[in-house]
């Protein structure tokens, strides 16, 4: 077996690389050399990620975005895609962070990080685990959106009306879907959020 299936999707720091390659005269040669002929991919400097061709299995953008800059939570378009209340594709991973913004440009695609507050960042996170192997940070449905509601510039949302129509037409999202959203969770972010206009609309047309 090849040594590095033990690490499946999980990414990884060149410590650990190295520790498990001890056996070999210069370990971080070895490493060199993997990233080469293409067994380990470089996610960014200290950290790695195995080939797909390795262990056989598909790499998680949303595994990758957490590790690869935190803490932080998949959320905005990305979430939504994942939950599939979204049609399109997302291209880019987005996620929300304490820390400074950053974008990451890797071989998997680009993982662009939005800046928050503490207090607002602790809301609404959800631990996906994937089939008991992994986890990752995800942000609820409504939280997304509420997300997007903050950071999005240029929108200036006026109305419950208005709101929708932002909800199914430039979201595209199928509206039933909103009928199982956590009011609790959109309260939390009135309460502590900026553009309060704006989230007011959403958790007034999640009352109706």
């Amino acid at each position: 077996m090849n040594v590095l299936e033990q690490f499946g999707i999980i990414p990884i720091d060149f410590a650990t690389l190295v520790a498990v390659l001890c056996d070999y005269k210069s370990p971080k040669d070895k490493v060199a050399s993997m990233e080469k002929s293409g067994e380990v991919i470089r996610l960014k400097r200290g950290l790695f990620l195995v080939a797909p061709e390795v262990h056989k299995q598909h790499a998680s953008r949303e595994l990758v975005a957490n590790h690869l800059y935190g803490p932080s939570y998949v959320s905005f378009e990305s979430a939504l895609s994942y939950y599939k209340l979204i049609p399109e594709r997302v291209h880019t991973t987005r996620s929300m962070t304490i820390k400074r913004a950053r974008i990451f440009n890797t071989p998997l695609g680009n993982f662009d990080y939005i800046t928050s507050s503490k207090d607002y960042y602790e809301i609404g996170i959800c631990q996906e685990i994937i089939n008991d192997r992994y986890s990752y940070l995800i942000a609820s449905p409504e939280k997304a959106i509420c997300d997007m509601l903050l950071t999005t510039k240029g929108h200036r949302i006026q109305s419950v009306k208005a709101m929708r129509i932002y909800l199914e037409e430039d979201l595209r999202i199928d509206f039933s879907a909103t009928e199982t959203f956590d009011l609790n969770i959109v309260r939390q972010c009135l309460a502590i959020g900026k553009k309060k206009n704006e989230l007011m609309q959403f958790y007034k047309l999640l009352e109706q």
